[in-house]
């Protein structure tokens, strides 16, 4: 089951996501990220922390999303991913084009520079 909280401060929205997102959930995932992302938003920081799996289908909504924060002139990093998540991401050289980070904390320092 795929569970998506958003946490929001001045700057960054912070959405901690848990669970598996693969062709099954990818839709759901989408949705909650396009509820949590207001025009306004500069930063989104996606917390992989709790994710345990990430197929095709989820990475392309990482990019969909990250394509509609650029348009609105904000951008997109994704933190605290366990080791084989950060092994998809590389492989598919998505490290390439978004962010990746150790911590929150060091996603959020980044974002606002």
């Amino acid at each position: 089951m795929l569970k998506v909280d958003a946490e929001r401060d001045q700057v960054t929205v912070v959405a901690k996501t848990e669970g598996r997102i693969d062709s099954g959930s990818a839709q759901e995932f989408q949705a909650a990220l396009e509820k949590v992302i207001q025009p306004e938003d500069k930063a989104l920081i996606i917390d992989f922390e709790n994710v345990s799996y990430i197929s095709s289908a989820g990475m392309r909504v990482i990019l969909l999303t990250a394509k509609t924060l650029q348009r609105q002139g904000g951008q997109l990093a994704l933190c605290s991913l366990t080791e084989p998540i950060r092994e998809v991401f590389k492989i598919s050289g998505f490290d390439n084009i978004i962010a990746i980070h150790e911590t929150r904390a060091e996603a959020a320092a980044a974002i606002s520079k």
